[in-house]
């Protein structure tokens, strides 16, 4: 067996061009959708990351900006920005780049974050109606990991799937995505003993843990299992994710690559949940 390729950049493509368009109808009815973005700090990552989605956000004829603070700014002046952000008129989605450095309250930053202008959906209020069915602003990966299994027709409905993460920006939000088309699903974590027993009767595996030390392998994947790989870690100065991908695809059916996986939905669901953000404040919903 040779795993089908989930292409996340073709998915993702043509989920931007949908944005575009609807980009295109929002302007002329006279709403500009606009994203700020918030750095902390000059972690490398984070800049790189930040500048992919200002650049996907040009394309699609999103405006954007960036407030850049320095890494000893203090929580009372991370949190004066996001007040001058929410009663922005011309501001539709509010986006603070995590990790933020440590003295620095994350849980506290996000609650402050209006919740319809909150693009990652991980206020605790858009967090709460997803938990209860709703899905409005909802976490972008997650979000762009559904979008993908759909694309290719991978089925949910009955099927169990197995997360491996807990956080609040995939597993869980995750989870909920998955019970909301009927899948029966299954968390793990760092602590899950006898993993791979566990992750060999998943139909949909998604691994998430982007630690070096871990990896998961063919004796982890149920045979013809969609796997899913959110992990990005680095070994020996290269950048990798969670699975061996070369042999899992013997195995699997599905099998999204990295890179060119769910990076790409991810950024392409963040300029959704903008324009989504700028028509639930214009009233165009």
């Amino acid at each position: 067996m040779t795993a089908t390729i989930l292409d996340g950049k073709l998915v993702a493509a043509e989920a931007k061009k949908h944005v575009k368009v609807e980009v295109e109808r929002m302007k002329a009815s006279g709403t500009n959708p606009h994203l700020s973005t918030v750095l902390v700090g000059d972690e490398p990552a984070s800049a790189s990351y930040l500048k992919s989605k200002h650049k996907a956000c040009q394309e699609a004829g999103i405006g954007s900006e960036n407030h850049h603070l320095p890494v000893e700014t203090t929580q009372k002046e991370l949190e004066n920005l996001i007040f001058k952000l929410n009663v922005d008129p011309k501001v539709n989605g509010i986006l603070v780049q995590l990790p933020l450095p440590g003295h620095l309250d994350e849980n506290t930053v996000i609650e402050r974050i209006v919740p319809y202008k909150d693009v990652d959906g991980l206020h605790p209020m858009n967090a709460g109606k997803l938990a209860s069915g709703i899905e409005g602003l909802v976490p972008c990966t997650p979000k762009g990991i559904v979008k993908l299994l759909e694309h290719y027709k991978v089925p949910l409905r009955g099927q169990r799937a197995m997360i491996v993460n807990r956080s609040t920006l995939v597993g869980r939000p995750l989870a909920m995505l998955f019970l909301n088309r009927d899948a029966t699903v299954t968390m793990a974590h760092s602590k899950t003993l006898n993993l791979p027993e566990v992750s060999r009767s998943a139909d949909i595996l998604v691994s998430a843990v982007g630690r070096s030390n871990f990896q998961v392998e063919a004796k982890h994947v149920k045979p013809g299992a969609a796997v899913v790989d959110v992990g990005l870690s680095r070994v020996d100065g290269k950048l990798r994710g969670d699975v061996d991908f070369g042999e899992v695809s013997k195995v699997a059916k599905y099998l999204t690559p990295v890179p060119g996986g769910v990076g790409p939905m991810t950024v392409a669901m963040l300029l959704e949940n903008t324009v989504m953000a700028a028509m639930i404040q214009s009233g165009k919903n």
